[in-house]
């Protein structure tokens, strides 16, 4: 059987499934929640066993610290991923909500009712907190899972691939409520799994999102790069502004919502430079200076026009000095990737501006980008970010994964009554 047959034949499984798991009691997905939670902290120490694997082979591959880092499912994970399961299960349950009732005629109602999509390809990084976040929340709102992540954890995701899913199907789910493919060629598989799959979410770089979207027919929701800015504005309060950046870019370098650029007015440059540079020295930053920061700092290095075109994921950060909140906002449209971006200031009116004028999922005020997350937004997790405007936008938990029907109920009620005038629609708001 050819791979291609396998991985489409999987996806014919899971939707086939989603239906089952659609009509299934919320009550039975989150005793399944619960049910997942107790296995993966019974079976730790195998899942540990299999990360030093991934964590080996990594080593051994050179693979830069922080991708590394990603990598990690050790006890400390595994108790905070299991402490996300619980907490999911005290979610308001999103599907059947009724999202608007409306009396159209005295015997003839209408409701928009929340739906699961049905189902949902996730292609993620090497990150297993990520598997187990994304199959909990598509599990909440009842959609099926096609799952692939990042070779670098392939022995971590299988592992917890198999705990889930012998806890889910234990608990009175279906089969195929979660799919798990391993190598690179089922990606492109999937792709063409048009009739049933529903929706593919990709997680990694703005190249690897576009290809997504040029090869499938399938609606796709995601994010591009994390090109996260943070402008200080001229009334900042300097301490404040160099606490957020530090943290925006060390708390964990990797992350998509770590900032990559910081866009400083030219009022309080001098002021900020020197506390700011030896902060992020400190911490191991490389910074890189447009040619006004040189004149003012001839010891860092120049920033190349690429730099503030680059997600780095790593312990570098852009610095350009700018005029004022209209030129942050224009670097920040034409050089970002609407992902999430911040101003420093104490000015409400240049707050309002910046917050206004900049396009992107998440816009901040005094505050660090790294918030951009589903969990610190109380959704629980997230399947990712997206930097898109339909459907959803920023940290997509569980709202972005329900779509909604219209249910009509009548009592006889025909068109032409309403067409001919012998009757007449009075919309009612209940």
């Amino acid at each position: 059987m050819s791979e291609i047959t396998k991985t489409a034949e999987a996806a014919a499984r899971a939707k086939r499934d989603s239906r089952v798991l659609a009509a299934i009691a919320a009550e039975t997905r989150d005793g399944a929640l619960a049910k997942i939670a107790d296995a993966l902290s019974a079976r730790g120490a195998a899942i540990c066993a299999a990360n030093e694997k991934d964590l080996a082979a990594a080593r051994a591959a050179g693979l830069p610290g922080p991708i590394t880092a990603r990598l990690v499912f050790d006890e400390k994970k595994i108790e905070s991923a299991v402490t996300g399961l619980r907490e999911m299960i005290g979610l308001e349950d999103p599907v059947g909500k009724v999202l608007l009732r409306r009396e159209l005629d005295s015997d003839l109602l209408l409701e928009q009712v929340a739906c699961p999509i049905g189902v949902i390809g996730v292609i993620f990084e090497s990150r297993p907190d990520a598997l187990v976040q994304i199959a909990a929340l598509c599990l909440k709102s009842g959609n099926c899972a096609i799952l692939k992540g990042g070779s670098e954890a392939v022995n971590t995701n299988r592992v917890l691939y198999g705990i889930i899913h012998e806890a889910g199907v234990a608990a009175g789910l279906p089969e195929s409520f979660i799919t798990l493919l391993e190598s690179r060629a089922e990606i492109g598989d999937l792709l063409s799994c048009h009739e049933a799959v529903d929706l593919i979410i990709p997680r990694g770089s703005g190249e690897f999102v576009r290809y997504i979207m040029d090869h499938s027919k399938i609606p796709v929701m995601g994010h591009s790069d994390g090109l996260c800015h943070i402008y200080v504005d001229k009334a900042a309060d300097i301490s404040k502004a160099v606490r957020i950046i530090r943290d925006s870019k060390v708390q964990y370098v990797a992350a998509c919502n770590a900032v990559e650029t910081v866009l400083v007015h030219k009022d309080i440059a001098f002021a900020l430079m020197p506390p700011l540079l030896e902060e992020l020295a400190g911490k191991g930053v490389e910074v890189r200076g447009c040619g006004r920061l040189a004149e003012i700092h001839p010891g860092v290095k120049p920033a190349a026009e690429e730099d503030f075109r680059t997600e780095y994921l790593d312990y570098i950060v852009s610095l350009k000095i700018v005029d004022g909140a209209p030129a942050a906002i224009d670097h920040i449209n034409t050089y970002g990737s609407h992902h999430t971006d911040a101003i420093i200031t104490e000015d409400d009116d240049a707050a309002r501006l910046f917050m206004a004028g900049v396009d992107s999922a998440g816009v901040y005020r005094n505050c660090s980008t790294r918030f951009a997350d589903g969990f610190r937004y109380g959704f629980g997790a997230e399947v990712g970010i997206s930097t898109g405007k339909l459907h959803a936008r920023g940290p997509v938990g569980l709202e972005g994964l329900v779509t909604y029907k219209y249910l009509l109920f009548g009592d006889g009620n025909i068109v032409g009554d309403y067409a001919e005038g012998r009757r007449a629609f009075h919309f009612k708001d209940l």
